[in-house]
């Protein structure tokens, strides 16, 4: 039975992001340099902090974790969406599909937890200095970083459970570049209003729960650093500006896709590039343009 209802739509077809030809073979080039640029980029802060042995420490062990993360998350999707320009029937069979809603999640869902631990490192070593050392040891790290591969597996497999029985027999046209689960979802030829609010009921716990988290860590930092300084709370602004801007624009496009979902079309797409596409390539370039010790890093390979 589950084999014959998979059968029944053995691939599914992308609508791309527009429908001119010519606009499509134009933005071949532009798209292949962002994803040129972001695997580079990830790539290269991950090798820098595991080469540079001063940057072997808690908070550059997870940033090295978070660009290949960035790296793993862009692969999903912008390759196929790059090669899809070029061609006029642009398919995906239905394993490949469901490969790429469980990877989508695989890799979005461990990054928010990820974030989550890039805040509470934050948090103890401007709050609590002189136990830093000892709270945020490798083993501590290794752990942290364990758990956000755990979580974003568990919250992946979660929500691919609940769409990979459900019967398509057409339409097959998915009005997106990749398989996301509301695009998807929508072709079941059934009724999935209990799918559809357990998926968004999933999404919103894990999304709100980091976001909430992440407020109260960086809420913390500067009521505790204003207490202690005069010119704390700039000087704590200063210090998690990078972490604080990756976060809102990770979060502020997954929270309208997932929880506020647009009612137009175009805007859709756009958040969905941009979280896809924009953000895994934006992160390494944050990171390093603001951050002193990466700089001097640079210098040192450079020289």
């Amino acid at each position: 039975m589950e084999e014959a209802k998979q059968s029944v739509v053995s691939e599914f077809i992308f609508r791309g992001l527009c429908d001119s030809r010519e606009l499509q073979k134009f933005l071949f080039l532009p798209f292949s340099a962002l994803y040129l640029m972001t695997v580079l980029g990830n790539l290269f802060v991950a090798f820098l902090t595991i080469t540079d042995s001063h940057l072997h420490s808690p908070i550059y062990f997870l940033l090295a974790n978070l660009s290949f993360v960035d790296f793993c998350f862009s692969s999903v999707t912008t390759p196929k969406l790059t090669t899809d320009f070029l061609k006029d029937n642009k398919t995906i069979s239905f394993g490949g599909c469901m490969s790429q809603i469980l990877c989508v999640h695989f890799f979005g869902g461990g990054e928010m937890v990820l974030l989550v631990t890039m805040a509470y490192d934050r948090c103890v070593a401007i709050c609590k200095p002189l136990h830093y050392s000892s709270i945020m040891n490798r083993q501590k790290c290794i752990w942290l970083v364990l758990t956000s591969w755990i979580i974003g597996f568990v919250h992946a497999a979660s929500q691919l459970a609940m769409i990979l029985d459900l019967p398509f027999c057409g339409p097959r046209i998915v009005d997106s570049f990749f398989c996301d689960i509301p695009k998807v979802i929508k072709l079941a030829c059934t009724d999935t209003h209990t799918q559809r609010i357990l998926i968004n009921a999933d999404s919103g716990v894990l999304a709100t729960t980091c976001f909430i988290l992440l407020l109260i860590s960086y809420t913390y930092i500067l009521v505790t650093v204003r207490l202690s300084s005069k010119d704390g709370a700039s000087k704590a602004l200063s210090t998690c500006t990078s972490h604080i801007t990756v976060v809102v624009l990770f979060f502020g496009p997954c929270i309208f896709t997932y929880l506020w979902p647009p009612s137009i079309t175009w805007v859709d797409k756009f958040l969905a590039v941009f979280y896809t596409v924009i953000t895994p390539l934006l992160n390494p370039a944050i990171y390093t343009l603001r951050n002193k010790e990466i700089k001097n890093a640079i210098k040192r390979l450079i020289s």
